[in-house]
């Protein structure tokens, strides 16, 4: 079925603070629309409203035909103790939905009840179309395909991170629904896995809305951009995808620049003009004044009348300072603006792993042998479940090993963005949970910080857990300012993360001196990010790509130049 699905007028905010209005959208078949904002612009609450999870505060949203169905798969898939793969596959894709539907139609059916028949006949069509008769079949195949090796009726609860980022994958590419809103599918996909989800986007004939950070897929995918700018309080439509959206969002914002610059001017110019006319005007009475005898007469009356002329000047100048059209100023959008703390300097050799083995269950990491030297940039890559968050782990002493030895050098002090943001996910209150990994700052400084990463009065006194996925990354980046670090582990940093903000990460991480791990998928950090060696990590096993041993500050052959250093060639 091709489905289309209208929004007319549409408004939202999180109590007092307004987050768009007056929105308007269209979702035609075959269409991929990506929504675009920073943090808190209101990007999962438009999914959410279009999903019908919840009200807009004003405006409509219709589907036709009024029966399509509407798959909304939010950024992070719930996992519900005792629910089997198979039955989260179930869920995710509305299949379990449309069983009780079915269920309960034809129970009414059998029971004679009225209008009985045409419940019925709209439940079946829903589970037909949405692939309930043949699902457990394809489960298996597409499950097989991603590499997802555990049973399905294996609880999602005990599935590793790397397996249920495979399990969400699946649930999205078994869905067969008429729309498509997808909030970040990227997070946590392997390359595979985002090569996959871009070639069943751009196959789709439904209708598709998707949230996403990752630069890549977004140029890859989306027909149209739709920007939530909440400095302005605007919605940007904007068509040709995302790097045409790109273009003509610099080009829109310097335009409304130089515009208001223009009328700043006119009315500044005109304002100084009607001064300088009042002035006249009133020295002019002045000496009228001073010099009123009969004797001067004449001259009086020509004073008084070319200080009349000069009040009618000032006038009309004030007229046409009324009579401008008034451009308001373009509002600055707020910018994250960080740095990384440094400690000083740790020894020659930052971590090492000699022969470093662990098991768990049937998965097993190594012998890995290792060494971490002083200013290494060390990019690690591989497929979900590889043992990427193994490593990391082996190589800080936080997972014991089975075999061999693992040690940090003398003076490290580690500063780290793991993949679970696990640092910021208790029940006491933000500022309790900042201020004890960072027992050095006082209440009112871990505000001051925390408010310069966009996390204010309302977020730093709820419970960490209540706090966004990109609110937790963002307390995560705070942190790494306030402690001074020579070891920067980053496990995936993106994730959550708005546009602006990796990109102001990418920026920080081209000054940081220190020694750094970084674990990511995103294909454009791996190109802007220096790095000096890359480890592939696949079954447990670690293999160096690429070692540069040129000098420091030197990047890899196979790496396009940062812009930092583009700047220092010139």
């Amino acid at each position: 079925m091709t489905a289309t699905l209208v929004a007319k007028d549409l408004a939202a905010g999180h109590g007092d603070r307004p987050l768009f209005s007056g929105l308007d959208l269209v979702v035609a078949p075959g269409e991929v629309i990506g929504l675009v904002g920073v943090n808190g612009a209101g990007k999962s609450t438009l999914l959410r409203l279009l999903a019908g999870l919840t009200e807009p505060e004003q405006g409509t949203i219709r589907l036709s035909p009024p029966h399509a169905t509407v798959g909304h798969l939010p950024q992070e898939p719930e996992r519900r103790a005792g629910e089997s793969v198979r039955t989260f596959l179930a869920r995710r894709t509305g299949v379990a939905a449309a069983q009780a539907d079915l269920d309960a139609t034809t129970q009414a059916l059998a029971d004679g009840a009225p209008g009985a028949d045409d419940a019925y006949a709209v439940a079946l069509e829903r589970w037909l179309s949405l692939g309930a008769a043949d699902l457990d079949e394809r489960a298996d195949e597409v499950a097989a395909s991603l590499g997802l090796d555990v049973s399905l009726d294996r609880p999602m609860t005990a599935l590793s991170g790397g397996q249920a980022a495979r399990a969400g994958l699946a649930s999205l590419l078994l869905s067969r629904y008429d729309i498509f809103l997808l909030d970040e599918p990227t997070n946590d996909l392997d390359l595979d896995g985002l090569q996959r989800l871009e070639t069943f986007v751009g196959g789709l004939r439904a209708g598709t809305v998707l949230v996403s950070h990752d630069r890549e897929f977004l140029a890859r995918t989306v027909d149209k951009v739709v920007e939530l700018d909440l400095a302005q309080q605007q919605v940007n439509v904007f068509g040709g995808g995302y790097t045409a959206y790109l273009e003509e969002r610099e080009t829109a914002r310097r335009h409304a620049r130089e515009r208001y610059e223009e009328y700043a001017d006119a009315r500044a110019a005109l304002e100084a003009r009607a001064r300088t006319q009042r002035a006249w005007m009133e020295k002019g009475i002045k000496n009228a004044r001073r010099k009123s005898t009969d004797i001067d007469k004449i001259t009086r009356n020509a004073r008084i009348e070319a200080s009349e002329k000069q009040a009618a000047k000032a006038r009309q100048t004030e007229r046409l300072i009324e009579r401008l059209e008034v451009v308001e100023e373009p509002r600055k959008e707020w910018e994250l603006r960080m740095e990384i703390a440094a400690a000083p300097r740790a020894g020659a050799v930052v971590a090492t792993l000699r022969g470093a083995e662990v098991r768990r269950g049937d998965f097993h990491f190594g012998p890995v042998d290792l060494q971490v030297d002083w200013a290494d940039r060390i990019a690690v890559t591989g497929a979900n479940g590889s043992g990427k968050s193994t490593l990391l782990a082996a190589l800080l002493g936080r997972l014991p090993l089975d075999k061999g030895h693992a040690s940090l050098g003398s003076g490290v002090v580690v500063g780290e963005i793991d993949q679970a943001r696990a640092l910021f996910f208790g029940s006491e209150s933000l500022l309790d949970a900042f201020g004890a990994a960072a027992p050095g700052m006082v209440p009112a400084e871990v505000r001051t910080l925390l408010a310069k990463f966009g996390l204010k009065a309302a977020h730093v006194l709820r419970p960490a857990a209540t706090l966004s996925p990109g609110e937790r990354t963002r307390a995560a980046l705070a942190l790494l300012q306030a402690r001074g670090i020579n070891l920067l582990v980053l496990d995936e940093p993106t994730n959550h993360l708005d546009l602006p903000a990796i990109e102001q990460l990418e920026s920080a991480l081209d000054s940081y001196q220190g020694t750094l791990l970084l674990v990511t998928h995103d294909r454009r950090m791996l190109e802007a990010v220096h790095t000096t060696r890359r480890l592939e990590v696949a079954d447990g096993r670690v293999t160096e790509v690429w070692h540069d041993v040129n000098a420091p500050g030197q990047r890899s052959p196979d790496r396009p130049a940062t812009r930092a250093e583009r700047q220092r060639r010139r």
